[in-house]
Protein backbone atom coordinates (compact mmCIF):
# COMPACT_ATOMS: atom_id res chain seq x y z
CA UNK A 1 0.00 0.00 0.00
CA UNK A 2 1.22 3.67 -1.04
CA UNK A 3 2.83 5.29 2.25
CA UNK A 4 0.99 8.24 0.98
CA UNK A 5 -2.41 6.06 1.61
CA UNK A 6 -3.89 6.16 5.20
CA UNK A 7 -7.38 4.65 6.24
CA UNK A 8 -9.73 6.10 8.50
CA UNK A 9 -10.73 3.37 11.12
CA UNK A 10 -11.79 4.97 14.41
CA UNK A 11 -15.34 2.53 15.68
CA UNK A 12 -17.54 5.22 14.49
CA UNK A 13 -16.49 4.86 10.92
CA UNK A 14 -16.21 1.11 11.43
CA UNK A 15 -19.98 0.75 12.27
CA UNK A 16 -21.03 3.58 9.91
CA UNK A 17 -19.43 1.50 7.14
CA UNK A 18 -20.11 -2.13 7.75
CA UNK A 19 -23.68 -2.76 7.85
CA UNK A 20 -23.14 -5.99 9.38
CA UNK A 21 -21.48 -4.45 12.37
CA UNK A 22 -24.94 -2.09 12.43
CA UNK A 23 -27.00 -4.59 12.36
CA UNK A 24 -29.54 -3.72 15.06
CA UNK A 25 -29.89 -0.20 13.56
CA UNK A 26 -30.19 -1.43 9.83
CA UNK A 27 -33.51 -3.59 11.14
CA UNK A 28 -35.00 -1.16 12.41
CA UNK A 29 -34.47 1.28 9.94
CA UNK A 30 -35.67 -1.22 7.29
CA UNK A 31 -38.81 -2.15 9.08
CA UNK A 32 -39.66 1.33 9.86
CA UNK A 33 -39.62 2.09 6.34
CA UNK A 34 -41.21 -1.33 4.99
CA UNK A 35 -44.38 -0.93 7.41
CA UNK A 36 -44.18 2.72 6.58
CA UNK A 37 -47.78 3.43 3.79
CA UNK A 38 -46.13 3.58 1.21
CA UNK A 39 -43.62 1.35 1.67
CA UNK A 40 -40.22 3.13 1.12
CA UNK A 41 -36.13 2.25 1.69
CA UNK A 42 -33.81 4.89 2.25
CA UNK A 43 -31.28 4.75 -0.47
CA UNK A 44 -28.03 4.51 0.86
CA UNK A 45 -29.24 0.67 1.16
CA UNK A 46 -28.42 0.47 -2.94
CA UNK A 47 -24.75 1.14 -2.22
CA UNK A 48 -23.28 -1.74 -1.21
CA UNK A 49 -20.33 -3.60 -2.76
CA UNK A 50 -22.36 -4.82 -5.95
CA UNK A 51 -24.28 -1.72 -6.17
CA UNK A 52 -21.29 0.64 -6.03
CA UNK A 53 -20.27 -1.68 -9.09
CA UNK A 54 -23.72 -1.19 -11.01
CA UNK A 55 -23.68 2.58 -10.41
CA UNK A 56 -20.35 3.04 -12.02
CA UNK A 57 -22.01 0.65 -15.03
CA UNK A 58 -24.75 3.13 -14.96
CA UNK A 59 -22.70 6.25 -14.83
CA UNK A 60 -21.29 4.51 -18.24
CA UNK A 61 -24.72 4.40 -20.24
CA UNK A 62 -25.82 5.90 -23.07
CA UNK A 63 -29.30 7.54 -21.30
CA UNK A 64 -27.75 8.61 -18.44
CA UNK A 65 -26.03 11.78 -18.87
CA UNK A 66 -25.20 13.12 -15.91
CA UNK A 67 -22.15 11.85 -15.14
CA UNK A 68 -20.84 12.61 -18.46
CA UNK A 69 -22.27 16.09 -18.84
CA UNK A 70 -20.97 17.20 -15.23
CA UNK A 71 -17.51 15.76 -16.26
CA UNK A 72 -17.72 17.92 -19.81
CA UNK A 73 -18.36 21.08 -17.23
CA UNK A 74 -15.58 20.08 -15.32
CA UNK A 75 -13.15 19.35 -17.96
CA UNK A 76 -14.08 22.76 -19.32
CA UNK A 77 -13.92 24.61 -16.53
CA UNK A 78 -11.34 22.58 -14.12
CA UNK A 79 -8.81 25.31 -13.63
CA UNK A 80 -11.44 28.09 -13.17
CA UNK A 81 -12.64 25.38 -9.91
CA UNK A 82 -9.50 24.92 -8.73
CA UNK A 83 -8.77 28.47 -8.43
CA UNK A 84 -11.95 28.81 -6.45
CA UNK A 85 -10.46 26.04 -4.03
CA UNK A 86 -7.32 27.26 -4.08
CA UNK A 87 -3.29 25.95 -3.09
CA UNK A 88 -3.27 23.89 0.53
CA UNK A 89 -6.76 23.23 0.80
CA UNK A 90 -8.09 19.42 2.15
CA UNK A 91 -10.44 18.41 -0.38
CA UNK A 92 -12.73 16.23 1.17
CA UNK A 93 -15.83 14.16 -1.38
CA UNK A 94 -18.78 12.54 0.01
CA UNK A 95 -19.61 9.65 -1.68
CA UNK A 96 -16.51 9.24 -4.10
CA UNK A 97 -17.24 6.11 -5.29
CA UNK A 98 -15.16 5.38 -8.09
CA UNK A 99 -13.36 8.97 -7.79
CA UNK A 100 -13.46 9.50 -11.46
CA UNK A 101 -14.07 12.86 -12.23
CA UNK A 102 -12.41 14.03 -9.52
CA UNK A 103 -9.09 13.54 -11.10
CA UNK A 104 -9.98 16.39 -13.19
CA UNK A 105 -9.60 18.56 -10.23
CA UNK A 106 -6.84 16.99 -8.48
CA UNK A 107 -4.84 17.96 -11.90
CA UNK A 108 -5.12 21.23 -11.49
CA UNK A 109 -4.64 21.33 -7.66
CA UNK A 110 -1.10 20.18 -7.27
CA UNK A 111 -0.35 21.57 -3.67
CA UNK A 112 -3.38 20.45 -1.80
CA UNK A 113 -2.75 19.12 1.71
CA UNK A 114 -4.89 16.13 1.55
CA UNK A 115 -7.53 14.59 -0.19
CA UNK A 116 -10.23 12.63 1.64
CA UNK A 117 -12.69 10.32 -0.50
CA UNK A 118 -15.33 9.72 1.87
CA UNK A 119 -18.11 6.18 0.95
CA UNK A 120 -19.60 3.95 2.53
CA UNK A 121 -19.19 0.80 0.66
CA UNK A 122 -15.53 0.15 2.92
CA UNK A 123 -13.87 -2.46 -0.05
CA UNK A 124 -15.05 0.41 -2.97
CA UNK A 125 -13.87 2.98 -1.31
CA UNK A 126 -9.97 1.51 -0.31
CA UNK A 127 -9.73 0.11 -4.02
CA UNK A 128 -10.66 3.65 -5.65
CA UNK A 129 -8.23 5.46 -2.83
CA UNK A 130 -5.37 3.10 -3.74
CA UNK A 131 -5.77 4.12 -7.61
CA UNK A 132 -5.61 7.77 -6.64
CA UNK A 133 -2.65 7.32 -4.55
CA UNK A 134 -1.36 5.54 -7.38
CA UNK A 135 -1.86 8.09 -10.03
CA UNK A 136 -1.22 10.60 -7.89
CA UNK A 137 2.05 9.78 -5.35
CA UNK A 138 2.75 13.30 -3.90
CA UNK A 139 -1.04 13.94 -3.14
CA UNK A 140 -1.95 11.89 0.53
CA UNK A 141 -5.03 10.38 0.24
CA UNK A 142 -6.78 9.62 3.54
CA UNK A 143 -10.19 7.65 2.54
CA UNK A 144 -12.72 7.74 4.82
CA UNK A 145 -15.69 5.01 5.64
CA UNK A 146 -18.49 6.92 7.08
CA UNK A 147 -22.40 7.38 6.41
CA UNK A 148 -21.94 10.89 5.05
CA UNK A 149 -25.20 12.33 6.14
CA UNK A 150 -24.09 12.43 9.57
CA UNK A 151 -20.72 14.26 11.26
CA UNK A 152 -17.92 12.35 11.39
CA UNK A 153 -13.98 13.04 12.24
CA UNK A 154 -11.80 14.26 9.54
CA UNK A 155 -8.64 12.67 9.38
CA UNK A 156 -5.64 14.89 9.72
CA UNK A 157 -3.28 15.23 7.00
CA UNK A 158 0.60 15.67 7.85
CA UNK A 159 0.92 19.25 6.83
CA UNK A 160 -0.97 21.87 7.52
CA UNK A 161 -3.63 23.18 5.83
CA UNK A 162 -5.67 26.68 4.84
CA UNK A 163 -9.26 25.51 5.02
CA UNK A 164 -11.55 22.41 3.84
CA UNK A 165 -13.56 22.16 0.77
CA UNK A 166 -16.19 19.92 0.24
CA UNK A 167 -16.62 18.16 -2.89
CA UNK A 168 -20.16 16.74 -3.91
CA UNK A 169 -20.44 15.84 -7.24
CA UNK A 170 -23.08 13.43 -9.29
CA UNK A 171 -26.30 15.46 -8.04
CA UNK A 172 -26.51 12.88 -5.04
CA UNK A 173 -27.98 15.95 -3.38
CA UNK A 174 -31.19 15.42 -5.40
CA UNK A 175 -31.29 11.69 -3.62
CA UNK A 176 -32.82 14.10 -0.45
CA UNK A 177 -36.08 15.32 -0.23
CA UNK A 178 -36.38 19.22 1.04
CA UNK A 179 -35.70 18.60 4.52
CA UNK A 180 -33.25 16.15 4.78
CA UNK A 181 -30.69 18.39 1.96
CA UNK A 182 -30.80 21.06 4.08
CA UNK A 183 -29.55 18.72 7.15
CA UNK A 184 -27.07 17.46 4.53
CA UNK A 185 -26.17 21.01 3.72
CA UNK A 186 -25.58 22.09 6.91
CA UNK A 187 -23.55 18.98 8.02
CA UNK A 188 -21.44 19.65 4.83
CA UNK A 189 -21.10 23.53 6.53
CA UNK A 190 -20.31 21.87 10.06
CA UNK A 191 -17.44 19.60 7.85
CA UNK A 192 -15.90 22.68 6.30
CA UNK A 193 -15.54 24.44 9.36
CA UNK A 194 -14.68 28.44 9.18
CA UNK A 195 -14.00 29.47 5.93
CA UNK A 196 -14.92 26.22 4.36
CA UNK A 197 -16.35 26.04 0.99
CA UNK A 198 -18.28 23.41 -0.83
CA UNK A 199 -18.15 22.63 -4.66
CA UNK A 200 -21.77 20.79 -5.64
CA UNK A 201 -23.11 19.37 -9.01
CA UNK A 202 -26.87 19.52 -9.27
CA UNK A 203 -29.31 18.09 -12.09
CA UNK A 204 -31.61 20.82 -13.37
CA UNK A 205 -35.05 19.88 -14.40
CA UNK A 206 -35.91 19.65 -17.85
CA UNK A 207 -37.74 17.17 -20.59
CA UNK A 208 -39.61 14.09 -19.14
CA UNK A 209 -38.91 11.75 -21.39
CA UNK A 210 -34.63 12.44 -21.06
CA UNK A 211 -35.17 12.25 -17.82
CA UNK A 212 -37.15 8.59 -17.58
CA UNK A 213 -34.59 7.38 -19.76
CA UNK A 214 -31.97 7.98 -17.86
CA UNK A 215 -33.78 5.60 -14.48
CA UNK A 216 -34.70 3.12 -16.64
CA UNK A 217 -32.36 1.99 -19.37
CA UNK A 218 -32.72 -0.36 -22.22
CA UNK A 219 -29.77 -2.54 -21.25
CA UNK A 220 -31.36 -2.84 -17.53
CA UNK A 221 -28.24 -1.96 -15.34
CA UNK A 222 -30.49 0.38 -13.46
CA UNK A 223 -33.32 -2.20 -12.63
CA UNK A 224 -30.11 -4.37 -11.52
CA UNK A 225 -28.70 -1.86 -9.48
CA UNK A 226 -32.69 -0.80 -8.06
CA UNK A 227 -33.42 -4.92 -7.18
CA UNK A 228 -30.29 -5.47 -5.51
CA UNK A 229 -31.20 -3.87 -2.54
CA UNK A 230 -33.58 -6.77 -2.26
CA UNK A 231 -30.53 -9.22 -2.36
CA UNK A 232 -28.97 -7.39 0.33
CA UNK A 233 -31.22 -7.76 2.42
CA UNK A 234 -32.03 -11.68 1.91
CA UNK A 235 -28.16 -11.58 2.55
CA UNK A 236 -27.72 -9.30 5.67
CA UNK A 237 -30.96 -9.61 7.31
CA UNK A 238 -32.11 -13.02 6.44
CA UNK A 239 -35.30 -11.97 4.38
CA UNK A 240 -36.91 -14.49 1.86
CA UNK A 241 -37.64 -11.73 -1.02
CA UNK A 242 -38.18 -13.25 -4.68
CA UNK A 243 -36.65 -10.74 -6.29
CA UNK A 244 -38.32 -12.38 -9.49
CA UNK A 245 -41.63 -11.16 -8.16
CA UNK A 246 -40.35 -7.17 -8.06
CA UNK A 247 -39.92 -5.40 -11.08
CA UNK A 248 -38.17 -1.74 -11.41
CA UNK A 249 -40.45 1.41 -12.48
CA UNK A 250 -39.07 4.62 -12.53
CA UNK A 251 -41.52 7.59 -13.07
CA UNK A 252 -41.49 11.52 -12.77
CA UNK A 253 -43.10 13.36 -10.68
CA UNK A 254 -43.63 16.59 -11.64
CA UNK A 255 -45.86 18.31 -9.21
CA UNK A 256 -42.14 17.51 -7.05
CA UNK A 257 -39.61 18.05 -9.40
CA UNK A 258 -38.37 14.52 -9.05
CA UNK A 259 -37.95 11.30 -10.20
CA UNK A 260 -39.08 7.91 -8.23
CA UNK A 261 -37.72 4.60 -8.39
CA UNK A 262 -39.88 1.86 -7.27
CA UNK A 263 -39.87 -1.52 -6.69
CA UNK A 264 -43.41 -3.00 -7.80
CA UNK A 265 -44.68 -6.08 -6.69
CA UNK A 266 -45.75 -8.25 -9.59
CA UNK A 267 -48.25 -10.22 -7.83
CA UNK A 268 -49.87 -10.41 -4.14
CA UNK A 269 -47.27 -11.87 -1.53
CA UNK A 270 -45.60 -12.11 1.79
CA UNK A 271 -41.76 -11.23 2.71
CA UNK A 272 -40.65 -12.58 5.69
CA UNK A 273 -37.74 -10.03 7.31
CA UNK A 274 -35.92 -9.80 10.65
CA UNK A 275 -39.10 -12.24 12.15
CA UNK A 276 -41.74 -10.14 10.87
CA UNK A 277 -44.12 -11.46 7.97
CA UNK A 278 -44.71 -8.01 5.32
CA UNK A 279 -47.88 -8.17 3.17
CA UNK A 280 -47.45 -6.60 -0.56
CA UNK A 281 -50.50 -6.26 -3.03
CA UNK A 282 -50.37 -6.74 -6.67
CA UNK A 283 -48.46 -3.84 -8.35
CA UNK A 284 -47.74 -2.12 -5.00
CA UNK A 285 -44.91 -0.07 -5.19
CA UNK A 286 -41.90 0.52 -2.88
CA UNK A 287 -39.94 3.10 -3.07
CA UNK A 288 -35.77 3.17 -3.45
CA UNK A 289 -34.86 6.32 -3.99
CA UNK A 290 -36.15 9.89 -5.12
CA UNK A 291 -34.22 11.99 -7.50
CA UNK A 292 -34.63 15.49 -7.67
CA UNK A 293 -34.40 17.99 -9.96
CA UNK A 294 -34.00 21.69 -10.12
CA UNK A 295 -34.08 24.96 -11.07
CA UNK A 296 -31.24 27.87 -10.00
CA UNK A 297 -33.94 29.32 -7.82
CA UNK A 298 -34.88 26.23 -6.05
CA UNK A 299 -31.06 25.11 -5.07
CA UNK A 300 -30.36 28.37 -3.73
CA UNK A 301 -33.45 28.78 -1.40
CA UNK A 302 -32.24 25.21 0.17
CA UNK A 303 -28.15 26.10 0.25
CA UNK A 304 -29.34 29.50 1.44
CA UNK A 305 -31.55 27.65 4.31
CA UNK A 306 -28.24 25.94 4.92
CA UNK A 307 -25.98 29.38 5.38
CA UNK A 308 -24.25 28.89 1.82
CA UNK A 309 -24.10 31.25 -1.10
CA UNK A 310 -23.03 30.73 -4.51
CA UNK A 311 -19.93 32.71 -5.90
CA UNK A 312 -19.79 30.98 -8.95
CA UNK A 313 -21.64 28.90 -11.35
CA UNK A 314 -20.78 26.63 -14.56
CA UNK A 315 -23.32 24.94 -16.52
CA UNK A 316 -23.72 23.08 -20.00
CA UNK A 317 -24.67 24.57 -23.37
CA UNK A 318 -28.11 22.38 -22.93
CA UNK A 319 -28.41 23.71 -19.60
CA UNK A 320 -28.86 19.94 -17.90
CA UNK A 321 -26.52 20.28 -15.20
CA UNK A 322 -24.95 22.97 -13.26
CA UNK A 323 -21.53 23.06 -10.43
CA UNK A 324 -21.55 25.85 -8.13
CA UNK A 325 -18.76 26.90 -5.48
CA UNK A 326 -20.43 28.21 -2.59
CA UNK A 327 -19.28 29.90 0.38
CA UNK A 328 -20.72 30.12 4.10
CA UNK A 329 -22.59 33.35 4.27
CA UNK A 330 -21.51 35.96 7.04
Amino acid sequence: MNKRLNILRTPAERKSADWRMAAPSLVEDVLRGLQSTPKRLSPTYLYDERGSQLFDQICELPEYYVTRTETGILAGNAREIAGCIGDDALLVELGSGASTKTRLLLDQLPDLAGYVPVDISRSHLIAAAQRISAAYPHLEVLPACADFTQQFPLPKPSRPYSRVVVYFPGSTIGNFDTSPAIDLLRVMRLLAGAGGALVIGFDLVKDRAILERAYDDSAGITASFNLNVLRRLNRELGANFDVSRFGHRAVWVPAANRIEMHLVSRIAQEVSIAGETLSFAKDEALITEHCHKYTCASFAAQAGAAGWQAQRTWTDAQRYFNVQYLEQRP
